[in-house]
């Protein structure tokens, strides 16, 4: 609609509207303070307003970025529910995950293989004890003889998508 202001300060709006097979400009008058509006009027109205909101540029950034923070949180969710583990091992064993800082950060740091905590992606040497020797398993590798070096030696977890 385009509004016009009328000599005596009044404004007025021309809605083109289709009538039979011709166009017609019409007049429509605002409604009056406190003046009785019909139901359509208060359709439209509302639906401008709901419009408005739905349509902010505010609330398109928020969604924008809440997305992947409902996603990880359902993903998080789905695997606390269905891990083998218990939760609060369930929440070490997927922290683990993201590599040794963050093993040690939760206590999990020498995990053996088949334990909370343990990855193959944090088991460089894959001796079974992920984030290098366990304190315990380093002083009976040292009596060992040192495995040979070279392209011989086995790195587990050291690119994606390998298998070793």
């Amino acid at each position: 609609m385009t509004w016009t202001t009328q000599g005596d300060g009044r404004r007025l709006s021309f809605a083109t509207v289709p009538c039979h097979h011709q166009r017609m400009t019409r007049i429509v008058k605002p409604p009056r303070p406190g003046a009785r509006t019909t139901p359509a009027e208060r359709r439209r109205r509302r639906a401008e307003r709901t419009r408005a909101r739905a349509l902010s540029p505010v609330r398109l950034v928020w969604l924008l970025f809440s997305l992947p923070l409902i996603a990880g949180s359902v993903a998080v969710s789905v695997y606390l529910r269905t891990s083998p583990y218990p939760r609060a091992q369930a929440m070490q064993h997927l922290v683990a995950r993201a590599g040794c800082e963050a093993a040690a950060r939760v206590g999990v740091r020498y995990a053996r293989k088949g334990q909370p905590g343990y990855h193959a992606r944090n088991d460089p040497d894959g001796d079974g004890v992920a984030c290098g020797s366990a304190p315990a398993a380093r002083t009976a590798a040292s009596a060992a003889p040192e495995p040979p070096s070279g392209p011989a030696t086995r790195q587990v977890g050291g690119a994606k998508f390998v298998r070793p």
